[in-house]
């Protein structure tokens, strides 16, 4: 089976570029991306080398470019990482996500209609629910709840799971969407809280923390995640939506100073800075379906897998270091320019 995977140079896409050449040797991927700022080709270093791995930079926002990446590679399925996704950016800049989320997602879905792709799969956000209140731990988000969101970024990721229903149903393209709590784990840009933190914390920088630091999230290590997105595209019934989470609430604040304590770094680094604009209180999935349809359950509590990540990072500090001054954005010239 031949699976492009849009978003490949992200975070999510580069684990997932991974474990699928490690857990299915008979399949081949195409990795799209476009290289913008969070795009990082180090993330695949090696699976670059693999035959079975091919690399196609690629704008999703131009129609011409995607019709030819797919009249070329004639993929069977379709896996969508592909997104802004950062809230803060979404709050600065929201063109670029309606741009990059909904238009280029459109783009996808016209091609994979065109191409009779088998399966497209839209890799979501639990951010597109809303948010729950603190005081209420017994309430989760699950797959029938109306979509309320609250940010720019959120608000466009909803929009294109909408459409994705939409050529479901109108033109009967083959659809499954996954929509995943707070992810974490290697190869996470920097920008994001708990790569941040780790960073900020071995340079003895400032660790901001937004607000009291009492919104809560459900953290999902991105391996969990990637095998979740495998059996959904493999056994997920057509048309359907399964939520992944990860069953590791955390507040932020409880998170920061955790980081801390396993870096050998003070508290005292804490700084409360001025509450995000709309700020979400708490997210918390409920993952029974997928659990119930297809055997999945998060293998990675969140003890082990913040020990894991802070590892990572400890030992992989040219990676991040790199991105931090720029220099990782050379590696594609470097990679490509004689090519």
């Amino acid at each position: 089976m031949k699976i492009l995977v849009t978003g490949g140079a992200g975070f999510i896409g580069a684990n997932f570029i991974k474990y699928m050449l490690k857990a299915h040797p008979e399949d081949e991927l195409v990795c799209v991306d476009k290289l913008t700022y969070c795009g990082n080709l180090e993330s695949l270093e090696e699976e670059l080398k693999n035959p079975r791995m091919r690399f196609l930079k690629t704008d999703i926002c131009d129609t011409e470019a995607v019709d030819k990446v797919f009249a070329e590679t004639r993929p069977d399925m379709v896996v969508h990482f592909a997104a802004e996704s950062h809230v803060d950016r979404s709050i600065e800049d929201p063109l670029i996500f309606v741009k990059t989320n909904i238009i280029g997602t459109q783009n996808l879905l016209e091609a994979a209609r065109k191409y009779g792709i088998k399966r497209f799969h839209q890799v979501g956000t639990d951010e597109v629910y809303g948010d729950l209140p603190l005081d209420r731990p017994d309430l989760f988000f699950t797959e029938d709840l109306p979509l309320k969101p609250s940010s720019p970024y959120s608000a466009s990721k909803a929009s294109a799971d909408l459409l994705v229903q939409a050529y479901h149903r109108t033109f009967g393209v083959p659809v499954t969407m996954s929509r995943c709590s707070n992810n974490y784990g290697p190869y996470q840009f920097p920008e994001k809280m708990i790569p941040l933190m780790i960073a900020n914390a071995l340079a003895d920088k400032p660790l901001p923390v937004y607000g009291e630091g009492i919104n809560v999230r459900d953290w999902l290590y991105v391996e969990d995640h990637c095998k979740a997105i495998d059996m959904i595209i493999r056994n997920g019934r057509d048309g359907e939506v399964y939520n992944i989470g990860g069953h590791n609430e955390m507040r932020n604040i409880d998170i920061v100073k955790l980081i801390c304590k396993e870096v050998g770094k003070p508290e005292s680094l804490i700084t409360f800075v001025t509450d995000r604009k709309g700020h979400d209180l708490r997210y918390a999935i409920d993952p029974a379906k997928i659990g119930r349809e297809l055997g999945w359950k998060p293998e990675t509590m969140f003890a082990d897998g913040i020990r894991l990540t802070i590892k990572w990072y400890l030992d992989n500090r040219s990676w991040w270091e790199r991105i931090v001054n720029g220099e990782y954005k050379d590696y594609y010239e470097r990679m490509y320019k004689n090519r």
